[in-house]
């Protein structure tokens, strides 16, 4: 059942980025594009989103538990550090260069250009570097945490 849940949430959120075309890295660069050909079309996709996570939290931790699950499983970081700040700043900024994000990018693998499986496939190669360097770095990073 689990995996069920998991495929049409996905596939909601596929069809979701695609139809607001979030999947066209053009129409997501031009929202950066103050003083050129600004597109303003992202706000309303975020601020749709926005809405919909809204009411899907209220709804959803009104429960005792989830559907699918004994309990939330949240996560209880709250401190900000280099590694949330530099990881946010990096996303932001591919971001921008590329027009992808990698909630966008991998409904945008289905049509089958190869600047979207470039895109992914540096995504991959950076998040196996970042691991490699966190471990290396592990005892130096609880001492800076």
């Amino acid at each position: 059942m689990k995996l069920i849940a998991t495929y049409l949430i996905g596939l909601v959120f596929g069809v979701g980025i695609s139809l607001s075309g979030m999947a066209n890295p053009a129409k997501v660069l031009n929202f950066f594009d103050l003083f050129g050909a600004w597109d303003p079309s992202l706000i309303f996709v975020m601020g749709g989103a926005l809405i919909t996570t809204f009411v899907g939290y209220k709804m959803v931790f009104g429960r005792a538990a989830p559907v699918l699950e004994p309990a939330f499983d949240l996560p209880s970081a709250r401190k900000i550090d280099a590694k949330l700040v530099g990881g946010s700043a990096l996303f932001g900024v591919g971001w921008g260069i590329a027009g992808f994000c990698p909630g966008g990018a991998l409904p945008a693998l289905g049509t089958g250009r190869w600047e979207v499986f470039a895109f992914v496939g540096a995504l991959v190669v950076g998040i196996a570097l970042a691991k490699a360097l966190q471990a290396a770095l592990a005892p130096d990073w609880q001492t800076r945490t």
